[in-house]
Formats: structure tokens, C-alpha cells, sequence
């Protein structure tokens, strides 16, 4: 075993090896290999141990592990992305292999883009057995694990579901600092899941593996079904909102969607699955799905509870300590984004409060700007609203005294506007609520009702 050397080209099978659970510690492995080399253990840690399982609640348990045992192997495959995948220790239905070919070769989409690969046809799971019958229901217990990210999203989510009066758990996978700092500042019950990376990773990585981005939101997905099933929950919730269902259009290439975990495909196909295969009632959805992201940027700016707690921005992420000194960097596509989004919505003292500074009079932020607007450039590869948003934000903006005169506003108004055709550049119209989400029916009459107030 000591032999073997990870030589990305060479590889020629990703295993999945094996999957388990100790329900006295609520730790499960997830294990893989490439070929005949070391296995790598990948570990998640559920709170709340030892977990009394009824067979039925087992069953879905061991159902749902294997789920995030199919969609956490894509942190690994990617390192060499060969030629065939194996399964060493259970098999898979035509369904689920169908889920997972849709995973990794859209979630892999940026990753393959930047690294000059098509994965097209190449990613094929092994079917071995009929499609079996339906899940049952488990009866479990009203109650929602909220996912939260520490940005203004999953704060409205969290808030929308308090005012309705539904009971919920603020849950985080990792140990972000910021992240943590933010689910206590809600006042709610918190859940922080564990996830260690096998270390052969690294290694890899630094052996010459592929690298990039994986769709890291239908993997935290997977890892919150698993817990829902394992704490008798019946609703898993994101903030996803409908602008993460489109992607960066770049020439000669077509739409790479950076965040396509966090669309719609995805979500759907997901949050069927589960009804189908772990338990017909387990509700997973996105809050937020009807609404754009200045719709949701609408609703942050209701409340300023969280002015100084949350933070959109990625730089941030690796930062430890309670509160950063700085929470955003200014410069980054995502802070772009955000200051833009909220300026129609709320007071310029506010909004220049949260980020210490305005980022609209600085003209070295222009090319930033100018991507988000797609102005002689292709949407950043973030989690950023569609082109057309940041558009009618900044038109707004330009009608308004306070901020007119700011670099950046005035150039909009003088050398990007006259281009555009001024009749697509209204706010009112992409502030209009969708009907294209899994928001249980009941909840949603309600929740309609208040994102239209």
C-alpha cells in the first residue's frame, strides 16, 4: 500500500469504498480510494448523540448516508476525474445514478471550464438494481433546520419563518467563526455539524490533482438531510433565491452557473429525491426561491438587527476571531454586489455604516462594477444577483440626489445608460414574486403574503 502514488493521469477508477454510521457518537465515514490506493475517510459529526433509532428511522438514516456518501465523493473524484466510478458496497438505482450525473456534471461545470475539460458523457454511476419502491413517511415532528451562511439571506429566511411562527434550528456545517458569531446574534437554537476533509486531499492537491469548485450547497444539503432524518425533523431549509438559477454566459463556451447547486435544477431534483428515496415527508426547499436578490435585499433592509453581524463577503470566510475588524473587503465581486442591492432599499448613512465606506465614489471598484452590469465583461463566477439587477439598481440610483454624484453613479448615468434600453431598467418588475419553488403549500400562503408587504 505504501507503494502507491497519486499520479492524476494514470488513475483509472474512483471507488466509492464504504459508509457508516455510530449512532453512540454521531460520527459517520464516509470512505473512497482511486484504484487500489489509500483509502480516504472523510468524517461528519451530527450533535446530540447517542441517537435512538426506531428501524424504520434507521432505515431512512442509512438511506440518507448514502445519499451524502454519492454527492460528498465529488470533493474527491475531481482530483483525477477518471474514467469510471465503482461502488464497492451497495449498489444504485437508475434514479440515483441519474441524480448524481446531473450533480457532478453540472455542480462541475465552473471546475471543468477553468481546467479545460468536458465532462459530458464521461461521468456514468454504475446501475445495478430496479428502481425501488417509494419512502415511506416517518412522522417526523414540524420543525425546520434553517441553513445559515452568515450573509443577509438566510438572516431573511430565518426572520420570515420566526414572524410565521415556525419552530427552527439555525444550523452550519465547519467552524466559522462568523458564521457562529451570526446564528447566536438570531437568538434561536443552533446546530453545528462537523466536517473533516479525509488529509490525503491536500496532499493530492499539492501532487498536481484537478482543482476548483465543487457544488458545495447540494453537498451541505445532503449533510443536513442525513441530520434532519437522525433528529426527526421534517423540513431542511436554504435561501437560495431565483437569480442563482443563471449563470455566467461566456463566449464560444455558452452558460457556466457558478453557484448551480443553489438553482433551481438542482434544488428540484434534490428535494424530490428525498421525498422519493429517504422519506416522503421531508420537506426540502429554498425560502427564498421565489424572490430575486433585490427582492431579498428588500426584505434585509427591514430590519437592522444584523447591520453589524453579517457578512456576504468570501474573503472573510478563513478569518478567525469573533468579529473580524473588517467583515468586508470592499473589493470582491460579492461585496460589489451586496453594497449595490441594498442602496435602493436603505438609508446611505446605513448602508455606508456597514461596509465603513462607499464603494460606489471609488473609481478603482469600475471594473468590479462593470461585470456585475455585464458591460464589457461576462458575470463574475460568484454568488451574485443577474446583470440586469445590478442594472436597475444602479439606475435607481442615478435618479436619486444622494448618490448621483458618486464616480461611479455618475459615469453609469452619462456613458453606460444612454446604451441601454431605458424601459429594462426598472426595479418594480424584478421585485415581482415567483411561483416556481418547493415551499410547502400551507407555509407558502402566509409567507406570500409578508415578501409582498
Amino acid at each position: 500500500m505504501s507503494e502507491w502514488k497519486f499520479n492524476r493521469d494514470a488513475i483509472g477508477a474512483f471507488r466509492f469504498v464504504r459508509c457508516g454510521f455510530d449512532a453512540d457518537t454521531g460520527v459517520a465515514q464516509l470512505v473512497y480510494a482511486f484504484d487500489d490506493g489509500p483509502e480516504m475517510i472523510e468524517t461528519i459529526t451530527v450533535p446530540g448523540a447517542p441517537f435512538a433509532l426506531d428501524a424504520e428511522r434507521s432505515a431512512a438514516a442509512e438511506r440518507a448516508l448514502r445519499l451524502l456518501h454519492l454527492i460528498a465523493g465529488v470533493s474527491y473524484y475531481k482530483a483525477a476525474v477518471p474514467s469510471e466510478i465503482r461502488i464497492d458496497s451497495y449498489s444504485i438505482d437508475a434514479d440515483t445514478a441519474a441524480l448524481l450525473e446531473l450533480i457532478y456534471v453540472n455542480g462541475l461545470g465552473e471546475f471543468a471550464y477553468r481546467n479545460g475539460l468536458n465532462l459530458h458523457g464521461k461521468i456514468k454511476f454504475p446501475v445495478a438494481e430496479q428502481d425501488d419502491a417509494t419512502a415511506p413517511k416517518l412522522g417526523l415532528r414540524e420543525h425546520a433546520l434553517v441553513a445559515i451562511g452568515g450573509g443577509k439571506d438566510s438572516l431573511v429566511s430565518i426572520e420570515a419563518l420566526r414572524t410565521l411562527g415556525v419552530e427552527q434550528t439555525v444550523t452550519w456545517i465547519g467552524g466559522s467563526q462568523l458564521i457562529r458569531a451570526c446564528a447566536e446574534r438570531t437568538g434561536l437554537p443552533t446546530l453545528n455539524l462537523g466536517r473533516a476533509l479525509a488529509p490525503q486531499l491536500f496532499d493530492y492537491n499539492r501532487e498536481g490533482a484537478w482543482n476548483g469548485h465543487i457544488p458545495v450547497t447540494v453537498l451541505n444539503s445532503a449533510i443536513m438531510v442525513f441530520a434532519a432524518v437522525l433528529l426527526g425533523v421534517d423540513q431542511v431549509v436554504f435561501s437560495n433565491e431565483r437569480s442563482a438559477s443563471y449563470g455566467s454566459v461566456i463566449e464560444g463556451t455558452g452558460e457556466v452557473n457558478h453557484q448551480w447547486s443553489k438553482g433551481w435544477e438542482c434544488e428540484r431534483a434534490f428535494g424530490e429525491y428525498v421525498q422519493r428515496h429517504v422519506a416522503a415527508d421531508l420537506h426540502y426547499y429554498s425560502l427564498l426561491r421565489p424572490l430575486s436578490e433585490l427582492a431579498v435585499a428588500r426584505q434585509f433592509a427591514k430590519t437592522d438587527r444584523y447591520d453589524a453581524h453579517f457578512s456576504s463577503c468570501n474573503r472573510n470566510f478563513h478569518i478567525l476571531g469573533e468579529r473580524p475588524a473588517s467583515r468586508w473587503c470592499g473589493v470582491c465581486p460579492k461585496c460589489h454586489f451586496v453594497f449595490l442591492a441594498l442602496a435602493p432599499f436603505m438609508p446611505k448613512p446605513r448602508l455606508m455604516g456597514i461596509f465603513g465606506r462607499n464603494l460606489l465614489d471609488d473609481p478603482a471598484q469600475i471594473p468590479g462594477f462593470d461585470a456585475l452590469l455585464e458591460y464589457q465583461n461576462h458575470k463574475p463566477f460568484e454568488c451574485v444577483g443577474e446583470g440586469r439587477e445590478s442594472r436597475a439598481a444602479m439606475a435607481a440610483l442615478a435618479d436619486r440626489p444622494e448618490w448621483r454624484e458618486d464616480a461611479l453613479v455618475d459615469r453609469f448615468a452619462h456613458e453606460i445608460r444612454p446604451q441601454l434600453d431605458a424601459q429594462e431598467l426598472g426595479i418594480e418588475p424584478l421585485l415581482v414574486i415567483d411561483d416556481e419553488h418547493r415551499i410547502p403549500a400551507k407555509l407558502w400562503e402566509r409567507l406570500r403574503a409578508q415578501f409582498a408587504a
